[in-house]
């Protein structure tokens, strides 16, 4: 009788994970604590639910790595992508998604697929034998982190990871603020209106930034220490580190017009991104934070057109643990000193969605692999997958080990021109030879 391969976590990778293992003909069983046991930050029991920004950033598969990691994602038959392709939103060059309906596609997915089982409860300690995927993410259970800490000898890393807040969109005074994504990005005039801009002048931005760094924040508790990740900073901590930096940061003013007052150059400019479908919902791009929920209103308001807003959720601040991947696991995502266990997704310091599902991709494939009698090496490091892959299982440095998104640095160096010009043409041959090698990969699984 054919092994049974359980992963544990049902959020994205855990999710694509069950997928690419079920399709690959193993049974598997999901186990998803929730809504058996909640955390601060899910608000349902649905699979793969979005719980900080709804963005899985740009979708160029030319010149963005994360769009190349698309890509492959799709070309792999991923879940997770085509559930953002059915559910996407107007978001310019960006993929955003429909966080609701995407979460309850995924889960109405794996749950009619013949060969995946769900089963809510959570796992509070490491499987003594069989084929496990941990995939728990960043807010893996009290009870599973310390398990994972006894069993690797050393305390597990951490960031703290940051929500930015949502805001009804009907509450919005689109008599200060006016629709147009930066610098008129996307092929529709949905595209190019997905986000909202309210402008500020120098001083208002300055008495903003004022508010910002005397807000009441959220304390850590006694002895608890961790380095925030740079690609999702809280905005009082980008304020902290120079009155300028959000205005050169999320809050820049470049590639937008203020259709009200064109000829007027806006200071800084605070976007709003569509959440949802309707188009009722608009999250404060880039405005992670770790005020406490009473100053958040004072402090929001502020913003021109935001006097009056209302807002569905409150920012907040979450512990983000990962394990020292380089040390800990070989090139087959396996914990080295337990060999039938795997780790994919956010907690392997891996940072964003797609980052995390493509790691939940790779496990799932690898596992299943393992389970039909075969080894399945990873993709070659010259592609997206591969590129993080080679990353986290030796590629980085062990003592300065620190969640990381894709990016072209990770892939090996191709010969290109400098300049401008020559960036543009070095990237499209990073891109090009990485779907001439992923490809390569997927055909040889067949």
């Amino acid at each position: 009788m054919q092994d049974i391969l359980h992963i544990v976590g049902g959020g994205l990778a855990g999710s694509e994970a069950a997928w690419q293992a079920a399709n690959a003909g193993v049974d598997v069983v999901l186990h998803e604590m929730r809504p058996v046991v909640g955390t601060f930050a899910h608000r349902t029991g649905d699979l793969a639910e979005m719980v900080c920004s709804n963005s899985f950033r740009s979708d160029d598969d030319e010149q963005n790595a994360v769009g190349l990691l698309h890509w492959e994602m799709r070309r792999a038959g991923g879940l997770i992508m085509e559930m953002a392709d059915r559910h996407r939103l107007p978001a310019g060059g960006a993929l955003a998604v429909d966080r609701d309906p995407f979460a309850a596609g995924v889960t109405a997915r794996l749950r009619g697929h013949p060969r995946i089982r769900i089963e809510n409860g959570e796992i509070d300690r490491l499987p003594p034998d069989g084929h496990w995927i941990i995939a728990t993410g960043p807010l893996t259970s009290g009870k599973l982190a310390a398990a994972i800490r006894t069993e690797t000898g050393a305390d597990a890393l951490a960031f703290f990871d940051a929500i930015a807040p949502i805001v009804y969109a009907d509450t919005v005074d689109m008599s200060v603020a006016w629709m147009q994504s930066r610098y008129d990005k996307g092929e529709t005039e949905a595209e190019r209106t997905a986000y909202m801009n309210c402008p500020m002048t120098r001083a208002q931005y300055e008495a903003f930034i004022d508010a910002v760094l005397a807000a009441e924040k959220t304390e850590f508790h006694e002895g608890e220490t961790a380095g925030y990740f740079d690609g999702c900073l809280p905005i009082e901590v980008m304020a902290e580190r120079g009155r300028d930096t959000l205005r050169f940061g999320p809050m820049k003013p470049v590639g937008l017009t203020n259709a009200h007052r064109p000829e007027d150059k806006p200071y800084a400019v605070v976007q709003l991104r569509r959440d949802n479908a309707l188009g009722t919902l608009f999250n404060i791009v880039g405005f992670q934070t770790k005020m406490k929920y009473g100053a958040q209103t004072d402090v929001f308001r502020l913003i021109p057109g935001l006097e009056n807003a209302s807002f569905a959720r409150l920012g907040g601040i979450h512990r983000n643990t990962f394990i020292n991947s380089p040390t800990l696991l070989d090139e087959q995502m396996r914990l080295r000193s337990r060999p039938h266990i795997r780790f994919a997704g956010q907690i392997t310091g891996v940072e964003g969605y797609v980052e995390s599902s493509a790691m939940g991709l790779l496990a799932g494939r690898m596992a299943a692999a393992e389970i039909l009698g075969r080894t399945l090496a990873p993709p070659a490091p010259e592609t997206a997958m591969g590129a993080l892959v080679t990353h986290i299982t030796g590629g980085a440095e062990a003592k300065t080990f620190q969640p990381m998104n894709v990016n072209f640095g990770l892939f090996p160096p191709i010969d290109a021109k400098g300049g401008r010009k020559g960036r543009k043409i070095r990237y499209k041959a990073y891109t090009d030879r990485a779907k001439a090698a992923f490809s390569q990969w997927l055909e040889g699984q067949t």
